[in-house]
């Protein structure tokens, strides 16, 4: 058996590999695609939505570095033809032709290829949008076959022949669902629905118009007719809106018609609520607006016999899906921009919910933007080390060894980055031009010296740094990355670890541990295993069910503190707070959730944040964290091998009579229902063990239970699309 594992390994598999190569050399999907330089146009875009935030009329720039795309693009592809064939070429942008190296004349929209072997050159210049083509014809095809670069690093000699060799790097294409030459990727638009408000009452000096519900869409006037201003104050709330002078979102239009016609404003905004003031000579007839949205399965699912708990899972899938735009974004009203903290969050409830895989990455890369690095990421130090490990997460997810390859030279130089702003200790700290910002706090939040919990983010981050190493195929950088993350590990307890509070300190400033005891650290060190059953345990007691530590008030931690307590069996603690904590805001009111609730606020004081009567977001994408909770630790279903190759089921009711739900995966959903007698579950793909409790020996029909002891149990689940029933005795 070894003998002909290595006779595959050295023989047979190198010759596999290139056949592989062979084939996709000439290899087309057979459908034709608008393609790009992966990332550029992620990049375009996001700087195309991020200049879009206003506050109160100004324009509101982000305040970290903004890269662009490459203006000059190389498109290239080998092509075998046994018949001539007619193609035909459409480009964003000012472009050449090159058919086996001769430049052909003009701009040609329509090139017929003769039989053979040839090398097609589409080279693209385009300064405002991004460079990008589509090739169609019998049996060529643009899409991610085609090799790209941004520079060719040709060079001729004096006898004018052109070199031989070449230290080009080329990417295969990127695309995004531009399908047809009309569907241009430079006039990509979000989809738009009609919605009608509520209701529309007279208020003050102006028309008061609810939409039920927060939302997000351009206003739309009907019949607008008259000569004068017309003013209009959005809120998430009705207070916000009645507050001309406070409200964080307005818009100002002259009206000059003398017939009256519809009108849409030209700019979508976020808000539940609008007033509008307008001058006595100007009329209309109704408010409406235009929805806008991108379009997106709901492919997960949860019910239970909770209705409030079924409530929350519905508000929060619509939270995630009015903050996925053309990124995963914070909060529609206010920023509107994409922090890595905060999307980190929004792809994991994406796994749980839509399984949008082009999101993610379209997310990802912008974040990243392009080389050289001269910050953190949103200039945040603990937002870099999300970014690392959501590349972490969309492997295990996804299984997309393609993509892990392309993003690892990006994920290299901002390792370096922070590599060299290590100090003596091998930590990090806040440096000049640094942001720490771990959570916003009620109380003080000690943001100097070296954090504990920043250095178990940048563990993680060395260890991310490992696999995908070793995905690239770089045992050199592998190496460095094992050492430097096994380093940093060690030195974890030995200097953080409080033996008498049984916790990690929250912080230690010249070389001396603080005495201050933080939720942050303790939490991050149980999900990611750094600590061992008996400090798993000893921090639940200490910190996590210590109402005497500071406790936590966004949602954004909130989602971090209960994952630890889920991953410690604490499921009566986590549905009595997922019921007061989420219930709560449904309670006050709420159609989405919220940037931070603190139940002891009253009134307006919900309404406050940074200093401002309606700063606070009340639709902010780390809110929707119960789909996550939900469908990864009470159906229990989550990946063990890339893709769910291989994957787990724990089911828990947590104090649920029953459960019904579905878990989206790249190759088809899991389905789980189970109530205190039976389990039913069906996948379409890969394989993995179920793991249960019962009282009594369970009994199925469609596979061997195996016993753990202590009452537990388990059962291997194939993929193949049948449902599998089990019957057992809960509590």
């Amino acid at each position: 058996m070894t003998k002909l594992f290595l006779f595959i390994q050295k023989t047979l598999l190198p010759i596999l590999i290139l056949i592989f190569f062979s084939q996709n050399i000439y290899a087309s999907n057979g459908k034709a695609t608008w393609i790009w330089y992966p990332g550029d146009y992620d990049i375009w875009l996001g700087n195309e939505m991020s200049n879009r935030r206003t506050e109160r009329g100004a324009f509101f720039p982000p305040f970290w570095k903004m890269d662009s795309h490459y203006v000059l693009v190389e498109f290239s592809k080998k092509i075998k033809l046994t018949a001539p064939e007619e193609i035909s070429i459409f480009v964003e942008g000012q472009y050449n032709v090159k058919l086996n190296g001769k430049l052909l004349f003009g701009t040609p929209e329509k090139l017929t290829l003769p039989v053979g072997e040839h090398d097609l050159n589409i080279k693209v210049y385009n300064q405002k949008n991004v460079p990008a083509i589509f090739v169609s014809g019998k049996t060529i095809f643009s899409d991610s076959s085609w090799l790209v670069t941004f520079e060719d690093k040709e060079w001729i000699d004096e006898s004018g022949k052109a070199s031989d060799l070449s230290a080009t790097t080329y990417l295969s294409a990127a695309s995004w669902d531009f399908d047809t030459p009309e569907a241009r990727p430079s006039e990509f638009k979000l989809a738009q629905t009609p919605m009608e408000a509520v209701s529309s009452v007279k208020k003050n000096n102006g028309i008061l118009v609810d939409f039920g519900k927060e939302t997000f869409g351009f206003v739309k006037f009907h019949k607008l007719k008259g000569k004068g201003e017309i003013n209009i104050f959005y809120g998430e709330s009705e207070e916000e809106a009645l507050s001309t002078e406070y409200c964080e979102t307005l818009d100002k239009y002259s009206v000059n018609n003398s017939i009256a016609e519809d009108y849409t404003l030209p700019n979508s905004k976020a808000y539940r609520y609008i007033y509008i003031e307008s001058d006595a000579e100007v009329k209309f007839d109704k408010v409406s607006m235009l929805y806008e949205y991108l379009p997106l399965d709901y492919r997960g699912g949860f019910r239970c016999n909770d209705n409030e708990i079924n409530q929350i899972w519905d508000v929060s899938a619509y939270t995630m899906h009015l903050t996925s735009r053309e990124f995963f974004i914070d909060g529609i009203k206010r920023d509107r921009w994409v922090w890595s903290g905060d999307a980190i969050q929004s792809y994991l409830m994406n796994y749980y919910l839509f399984f949008d895989s082009h999101s993610v990455k379209r997310t990802i890369n912008l974040l990243r933007g392009k080389d050289p690095v001269t910050s953190h990421v949103n200039t945040i130090m603990d937002y870099t080390f999300y970014w690392f490990l959501s590349i972490y997460d969309y492997y295990l997810f996804t299984g997309d060894i393609h993509y892990i390859k392309e993003i690892y030279p990006k994920m290299v130089s901002l390792m370096d980055f922070v590599l060299n702003r290590t100090n003596s200790n091998g930590m990090v700290e806040g440096l000049s031009g640094d942001w720490v910002f771990v959570d916003w706090a009620d109380g003080f939040l000690d943001k100097q010296g070296e954090l504990s919990f920043e250095q178990i983010l940048f563990c993680k981050s060395l260890q991310t740094m490992v696999i995908c190493a070793d995905i690239a195929g770089n045992s050199d950088e592998k190496t460095k990355y094992e050492k430097l993350a096994n380093s940093l590990l060690s030195k974890l307890e030995s200097q953080f670890w409080n033996a008498e509070k049984q916790a990690f300190v929250h912080n230690r400033k010249n070389g001396e541990m603080s005495e201050s005891i933080t939720r942050y650290s303790n939490m991050f060190a149980i999900l990611f295993d750094y600590v061992d059953e008996n400090k798993k345990q000893a921090i639940k007691n200490s910190v996590l069910l210590n109402d005497n530590i500071l406790k936590i008030t966004t949602p954004y931690m909130r989602f971090y503190e209960l994952e630890a307590l889920c991953a410690l069996g604490e499921f009566a603690s986590v549905t009595k707070e997922i019921k007061e904590y989420w219930g709560g805001m449904l309670k006050l009111g709420a159609t989405s959730f919220w940037e931070k609730y603190n139940p002891d606020d009253k009134g307006t004081d919900h309404l406050k944040m940074y200093g401002r009567p309606f700063g606070k977001s009340l639709c902010h994408a780390w809110g929707a964290s119960p789909i996550y909770l939900l469908g990864k630790y009470y159906l229990g279903i989550k990946p063990v091998k890339p893709g769910y190759e291989e994957f787990s089921v724990s089911p828990t009711l947590g104090g649920l009579e029953w459960m019904d739900g579905s878990v989206p995966t790249p190759a088809g959903d899991i389905s789980l229902y189970m109530n205190k007698k039976e389990i039913k579950i069906k996948a379409h793909n890969g394989s993995g063990w179920i793991t249960f409790e019962s009282k009594k020996k369970p009994q199925s029909a469609n596979g061997n239970i195996e016993s753990l002891g202590n009452n537990k149990y388990r059962m291997l689940i194939i993929g193949d699309g049948t449902e599998k029933v089990i019957k057992y005795q809960g509590k």
